[in-house]
């Protein structure tokens, strides 16, 4: 955890491989200093079929689920700095977005957390 889900359209790719992207967004989430670098996880859904207003434009959107706990102000450079180096990579795409949903800590589990002796830390 966190988890970063990336939806994009598939002409996305013609520029830059997946794998690029995933990166990119890796890399920005270490940035923001928020998350252990080995927590991060970061995954992508390219989309054939879809419409952006009235239009069938390219996009990239990142989800961003982060345990609760963070100021507004540290959710809001976690998306800014997702989407500015995201616009680097794609200069002429105008629909470039992400958002950060919180997971709320007293209803989240996983299976590390089935070990007795594990703790929930955050850096």
């Amino acid at each position: 955890m966190p988890h970063f889900k990336i939806d994009c359209s598939k002409e996305m790719l013609n520029s830059h491989s997946s794998d690029e992207i995933i990166k990119q967004v890796y890399q920005s989430a270490l940035s923001t200093k928020l998350f252990h670098k080995q927590d991060i996880k970061v995954r992508i859904t390219v989309f054939e079929t879809y419409i952006t207003g009235e239009k069938k434009e390219d996009f990239i959107h990142v989800f961003a689920n982060i345990m609760e706990g963070r100021s507004s102000e540290q959710k809001q450079n976690l998306s800014k700095s997702i989407v500015r180096d995201l616009a680097s990579l794609f200069p002429m795409v105008h629909n470039i977005g992400s958002n950060v949903i919180e997971f709320e800590k007293a209803s989240y589990f996983n299976k590390n957390m089935l070990d007795p002796n594990y703790q929930f830390s955050m850096p």
